[in-house]
């Protein structure tokens, strides 16, 4: 399964062009703009799982920080401060990666 089976393209391109410029990135704002909001859960974790590079059930800070190249091979990679944001947003059991409930508790609380 890939990212475009469970999302635009044309949403995904638009929201990437809107955070080219380093520090821009505002998760909140580019799920919404790539209608992973509303998703269901299942697909949520879908996504999910295809983000997951290593298949280890975590996000961690290495792939988060390639996180946008996960929805399209010529996205960005974030900034050390842009990828902490995230992390901090995401993490809520303070382990230093995110899971896979955690990740749909962030895509939630939009």
């Amino acid at each position: 399964m890939s990212i475009n089976d469970l999302l635009k393209a044309e949403d995904i391109t638009k929201a990437l062009a809107t955070f080219t410029a380093a520090e821009s990135f505002d998760h909140k704002k580019f799920f919404q703009m790539i209608g992973l909001k509303s998703k269901s859960s299942d697909d949520v974790k879908k996504v999910f799982k295809i983000l997951d590079q290593d298949a280890s059930g975590f996000i961690e800070e290495d792939e988060l920080k390639h996180v946008l190249k996960g929805f399209d091979k010529n996205g960005r990679d974030l900034s050390d401060k842009e990828t902490k944001t995230f992390l901090k947003a995401a993490d809520k059991d303070g382990d230093g990666m995110i899971g896979i409930d955690e990740f749909a508790i962030l895509v939630a609380e939009l």
